[in-house]
């Protein structure tokens, strides 16, 4: 989005109902803890509610039976007004004024929200309502609930705010319904998103009950980074190798034959150096102290703190006690001139963490020129004689919720803010350390199919050098010697070899490579059927081309996508504003459709922060990383370590508002308004798939073809027909498209070819969405089979590509259907050019030959 900075007070607020949880965020121990016993997921959806967090093990589960959707305030003529005056903002209004921004009839569940209006504050929205099947499920200031005021389940990371997110507002917390949704906010919210799924029926979908605290998917979040958020496995086998490949060689790991699950794969690369400038926020006290609680590994041989501090402040001093006995001293020594960061390790006496899941540290003031200052302290269990990463803090202003969440306590605070600083470094080094995160290849060979190949370091979250990464599913550990970890689930049948490629020019030695694998049965027929995908990383880079939108993804078959690794490489020089590639948006299209089912507003929008990544706190600066679970931004280069003007490094993983497509999908992102702005962009998305599709195109009604009415035995009650010349949205709102289109306020009837062996059906429908709030009820051979209700209007790219699932039970066994669609009294006229029957086929034929997985 354009850059609007706005000078906005430091926040007070208090983040109430979040220290009730800090006993169960930092109880559990470094490894995996098991998930409760559930129910079986519907066999044609993917998980739902909370299953969705508590069965990370499922990645691989395809969901032939759900679309994924969005309503968001983009810019309907295809500008970039995507918000600044909330003109897309209201799908309609209440009587009492209030904006609905999301509504939708059938089964589904909402799975994501994200808002900015201000760059620190989303006070002015006011009061938000979620109302599901006809019960408001949420409802108070969008304020306090982001700020984890609501108490749980509404608590961080499920929530955040600005603070969390550098400018955005988000709720993760799925909420699952089978009847209807609406939210409406009090005001315009200006910039929003509400990404939800749609599903054929309600099997397996129970209403979301706001009073289940789910505390143990709470629990399993705020370990991200630090620990596998999956179930435990049973039979789990590490597979270890010393990683020295010269340039140009190979390097293979096979494992164990299947059918089994990879869920560890770790990466050691001591030679590669760490990314030396950052942004970070901090505290410092004099006289005083602070204190917290840090999760270690009770298996732990000894336990290692390591403090982050400001180096320009010389002579601190400050005793360290781990639950009430002395374990140390930080002491820095001189001051370094201007300022530096520099870290500090202390290794605890291990009598004093033998046998403990988390230890209180506390920090005592002893001497110092000025203070002693504190900006994040990672923690490290030495396990099997490797240092471990087991907790992470983050100290300041905007990490209010993680230092509530360690239970943080701060006494004789001197000072608080933000420093940009610079850990000593080699340019030589650095290059080499690029070279290597560029051009050491992962590759995973399942089956006889490569389908991961990408960079280490942007396959692991860090595309722009060595920086500490933290998301849910991978994370890098910059410590000497720390571990590039995945926790993404990799099924196979049979086989599957890890390779390590190196394209680098550069010799890689002194490094491991770890994998952990376990067996699992269950997989080996999914994967031949095709209701499971094999996991994919798909990487590719190259110079943004003017006019056309950058491509995460293409891809052909079944799938579903979770995201993105983003390294974005600006090419505008200075007197320009440099982060204004930043304002491109993001469109998905599944299954071919014209019209995109996601539509974004602006890239760090996509990364779920606001306003350039603002730190609305600290002065208002742009570009400051962050991390949460599932979106964040790494590192933030400024014409150093090889980045020429303004480079960035985000990620975007999407859980419950995974994308699933039956007949390909095209995921891109424009490079500034209209992707004109130049730049240097490589991605790694992360999805599932198979070769061959789910979805079937089984018949076409051409509206304005004579010969296809009657063929289908066409009838429209109330029938208007027109041609009409416009556009699509998204990549081709500039092609002009001329179809005839009807308009009926009565009963639309046709008959349809389908497949006899069809597992349900989808609608497709090209309608003019000029009018919005186009709804009718759709019956099959006679039986109502739910209500098709498209909110969405658009006066400017009027034509829309939009579908309606059609649930197995009404259409099993079936070589043909007649589909009736009768108008909801009061809605618009309905609309349509066009109707695609698709079928839902079954098992799949196993397809041979390589997928490979990237460009």
């Amino acid at each position: 989005m354009p850059n609007r900075s706005r000078a906005v007070p430091e926040s007070r607020w208090i983040y109430l109902g979040i220290a009730v949880l800090t006993i169960f965020a930092l109880a559990v121990p470094a490894r995996a803890v098991a998930a409760p016993a559930l129910p079986a997921p519907s066999a044609d959806k993917g998980p739902v509610g909370w299953d969705t967090y508590r069965t990370l093990d499922a990645m691989e589960r395809l969901r032939p039976g759900e679309q994924v959707r969005q309503f968001s305030s983009f810019d309907r003529t295809g500008g970039n007004d995507d918000g600044f005056n909330g003109t897309y903002s209201c799908l309609r209004h209440e009587p009492g004024g209030e904006c609905v921004i999301a509504e939708a009839s059938g089964p589904g569940e909402i799975s994501s929200m994200w808002f900015t209006y201000a760059a620190g504050s989303v006070a002015a929205v006011g009061q938000i309502t979620v109302e599901l099947d006809g019960r408001v499920v949420l409802q108070g200031s969008l304020q306090d609930i982001v700020n984890g005021a609501k108490g749980a389940p509404f608590l961080w990371p499920l929530v955040g705010n600005s603070a969390d997110t550098m400018g955005g507002s988000v709720i993760k917390v799925p909420m699952p319904y089978t009847r209807s949704m609406k939210i409406v906010t009090q005001n315009n919210p200006h910039f929003y998103h509400v990404t939800y799924r749609q599903f054929a029926d309600a099997d397996g979908v129970r209403t979301f009950n706001p009073n289940d605290p789910a505390t143990d998917v709470i629990q399993r979040l705020r370990g991200y980074g630090v620990r596998d958020p999956k179930p435990l496995a049973p039979g789990v086998r590490s597979q270890e190798t010393g990683v020295t490949v010269a340039p140009g060689a190979v390097l293979s790991l096979p494992l164990p034959g299947g059918p089994r699950q990879v869920t560890e794969l770790t990466l050691r690369l001591p030679q590669v150096a760490t990314g030396p400038g950052l942004f970070d926020d901090g505290r410092a006290y004099n006289p005083g102290g602070s204190s917290f609680t840090a999760a270690i590994d009770p298996a732990n041989q000894g336990v290692r703190v390591t403090r982050r501090y400001d180096a320009g402040i010389g002579d601190q001093r400050a005793d360290v006690t781990v639950d009430g006995r002395p374990a140390g001293q930080w002491s820095s020594g001189p001051a370094v001139p201007g300022g530096a960061w520099a870290d500090q390790t202390i290794d605890v006496p291990p009598p004093l963490t033998a046998g403990k899941s988390r230890i209180r540290i506390a920090n005592a003031f002893a001497s110092s020129s000025v203070d002693v200052n504190e900006f994040r302290y990672e923690v490290h269990s030495k396990i099997g004689g490797q240092w471990v990463l087991t907790d992470v803090l983050d100290v300041g202003n905007d990490h209010v919720t993680d230092e509530s969440a360690h239970g943080y306590q701060i006494s004789g605070q001197s000072w608080a803010g933000l420093r940009y600083f610079r850990y000593p470094a080699d340019d030589a080094e650095l290059a080499d350390a690029q070279a290597v995160l560029d051009g050491l290849r992962l590759r995973i060979i399942f089956d006889g199919r490569t389908t991961v190949d990408a960079g280490v370091g942007e396959f692991f979250g860090s595309g722009l050098g060595r920086y500490s990464t933290r998301t849910l599913l991978s994370s890098v550990d910059t410590v000497d010697n720390g571990a590039f970890t995945s926790w993404w689930p990799m099924p196979y049948a049979r086989s599957a070899t890890v390779q390590l490629v190196n394209t680098s020019g550069v010799p890689v030695s002194g490094g491991s490579l770890s994998v952990s694998s376990a067996p699992d049965g269950s997989v080996a027929g999914g994967l031949e059927d095709g209701s499971l995908g094999y996991f994919h990383a798909t990487q590719h880079r190259a110079d943004t081309v003017d006019g056309k939108d950058w491509n995460f993804l293409t891809a052909q078959g079944r799938g579903v996508f979770y995201g993105v690794t983003m390294s974005m490489r600006g090419l505008i020089p200075p007197g320009q504003n440099q982060l204004n590639f930043l304002e491109g948006d993001e469109r998905e299209y599944a299954d071919g459709s014209q019209s995109p089912q996601i539509h974004g507003t602006g890239t760090e929008d996509f990364a779920e922060s606001g306003w350039y990544f603002q730190d609305a706190r600290n002065g208002g600066i742009e570009g400051v990383p962050y991390a949460m679970p599932q979106a964040g931004l790494v590192s933030h280069q400024n014409a150093e370590a090889g980045c020429q003007y303004v480079c960035l490094n985000s990620y975007r993983l999407m859980l419950a508002d995974a994308v699933a497509f039956g007949d390909g999908i095209e995921f891109d992102i424009e490079h500034g308004d209209r992707s004109t702005q130049p730049a240097n962009y490589s991605s790694t998305a992360y999805w599932y798939g198979q070769n061959s599709p789910s979805l079937e195109r089984s018949d076409v009604v051409d509206i304005g073809d004579t010969a296809s009415r009657a063929g289908h035995g066409y009838l429209a009650t109330g029938e208007t027909t027109a041609p009409l010349t416009s556009t699509f949205e998204g990549k081709n709102d500039r092609t002009p498209v001329t179809m005839t289109t009807a308009s009926s306020t009565g009963p639309v009837q046709f008959t349809a070819r389908v497949d006899q062996a069809n597992q349900g059906l989808r609608l497709r429908r090209i309608s003019d969405q000029a009018s919005s709030y186009q709804r009718a009820n759709v019956y099959i051979d006679g039986e109502r089979v739910g209500e098709w209700l498209q909110p969405l209007g658009n006066t400017h790219s009027r034509w829309l590509e939009d579908a309606f699932d059609v649930p197995a039970s009404a259409t099993r066994g079936k070589s043909t259907v007649t589909v009736r669609l009768e108008p909801v009294a009061g809605a618009p006229a309905w609309s349509a050019a066009r109707y695609a029957v698709l079928s839902q086929v079954g098992p799949l034929t196993p397809v041979g030959g390589a997928d490979t997985g990237s460009d």
